[in-house]
């Protein structure tokens, strides 16, 4: 029997697993309190000595908030969305958005942002390249020096990492994200994003002394997690939905069945439809963002708890918590976004057939799942319509990040692992 140790290092608790790599089987789990005080390693290591310190080791990592990204494109309603969704499906925290060519304040909102990766795109390929190049020039003289994924105009980017690498900026450049209007490409830039995550975001963090840590992780969490749920969606053959409820945010999942009249007929999305699709709340949480959860609750008009005392809860309310978190995080997510004020709402999700819905998080793992996804599936007025007949489940034994880290290299291993959800 071989087996393998993956490890997913969160803001809180670092989780990590024996799996039996024939099988795919979960052999044992250990949970052990991050310990990002000092340096993270010390926890990791703690948690793979109870497990197999002989094993291959896969990590991913949402420690120190994990990879804040910020978009600049071009149109708010067609370049600058289909980045922010392509920023989203590839495990980032989309802190801003710009659209149009930067001016002064622009670059100053960016800046405010603290983002650790910008994406730089901008027309179709053949199209306008002028404002993808400004873009470049403006970027390349501010004082931001945050490493830089071009992927815009395949006429232009070449030219426009040119002028961000001469003034020394670490540069990425891959497909373009919208190479034609409707015809989204995310595949290229959420590797990019990815390599720039491990190549300048973990160890700019400051988790650990040394590259060890570093060298280690091979995700962002939310990334795995999401080539999890792609899995997992195609082994069902259906429509899954993921709710995961943490301290800070509340990230929702969804793998949907391809619709040719979404894809290239009347109902097409000039942005682009992705699929496979992640939206994440860095305001709703149930530690650090429990405010953020009872200020949503008064907009969406739903009662919330009172958390006057602060954290941490008792359990009652810990699940109340959760549960409008999840609700407006669905919400949210099916609904899409206004890209800007006065804008219409782009990006929503049609989740009305979706067979599977999965909860994720402490609260859901220690008991609170069946209050958390009966809020879920029977909020009939926020706007979206809810799956009917969907089977739901709970991800207690955390298989989700641990599957995700698997399935390229051991994609049985991976789909044995997810056997559980099913």
């Amino acid at each position: 029997m071989t087996g393998a140790v993956c490890v997913d290092v969160g803001s809180t608790y670092t989780k990590a697993c024996l799996v039996d790599l024939g099988s795919g089987a979960l052999l044992r789990r250990v949970e052990v309190p991050t310990t990002a005080d000092s340096d993270v390693l010390v926890g990791l290591d703690a948690a793979v000595a109870q497990l197999d310190r002989e094993a291959p080791l896969y990590v991913c990592s949402s420690a120190g908030g994990g990879l804040r990204l910020a978009v600049v494109g071009y149109e708010s309603l067609v370049t600058a969305e289909a980045g922010h969704r392509v920023g989203l499906s590839a495990g980032a925290q989309v802190v801003h958005v710009a659209a149009g060519p930067l001016d002064g304040r622009a670059v100053a909102a960016l800046r405010a942002a603290r983002p650790d990766v910008i994406l730089l795109v901008g027309g179709t390929d053949g199209g306008d390249a002028s404002v993808l190049l400004h873009n470049a020039g403006r970027l390349a003289t501010s004082r931001l020096r945050v490493p830089v994924v071009v992927a815009g105009n395949a006429d232009a980017r070449d030219e426009a990492a040119g002028v961000l690498s001469a003034r020394g900026i670490p540069v990425t450049v891959t497909g373009n994200v919208l190479p034609r209007i409707g015809e989204l490409d995310p595949g290229p830039a959420r590797a990019a994003i990815r390599q720039m995550f491990l190549r300048h975001v973990i160890g700019g963090k400051r988790l650990s002394r040394g590259q060890r840590f570093a060298s280690l992780v091979r995700a962002a969490t939310p990334d795995a997690v999401l080539a999890a749920v792609e899995l997992l969606a195609d082994r069902t053959g259906a429509g899954v939905l993921v709710v995961d409820v943490g301290g800070a945010t509340t990230d929702v999942y969804s793998a949907l069945l391809p619709d040719a009249e979404a894809e290239t007929g009347p109902r097409r999305d000039v942005a682009g439809t992705l699929w496979r699709s992640r939206t994440v709340e860095g305001d709703l949480g149930v530690r650090a963002g429990a405010a953020g959860v009872v200020a949503a609750a008064a907009v969406e008009k739903l009662d919330a708890p009172d958390i006057t005392g602060g954290p941490p809860f008792d359990t009652g309310t810990d699940r109340r918590l959760a549960a409008v978190a999840a609700m407006v995080a669905l919400r949210r997510h099916a609904r899409g976004h206004s890209p800007g004020p006065g804008l219409p709402r782009t990006g929503g999700r049609d989740l009305r057939d979706v067979r599977l819905v999965v909860g994720s998080g402490g609260v859901l793992r220690h008991g609170g799942g069946t209050q958390v996804l009966d809020a879920v599936l029977g909020d009939t007025a926020g706007g979206w319509a809810a799956p009917a007949g969907a089977r739901r489940t709970v991800d207690s034994a955390y298989v989700l990040a641990a599957a995700g880290l698997l399935a390229v290299e051991h994609p049985a291993a991976a789909a044995g692992l997810l056997d559980c959800l099913r």
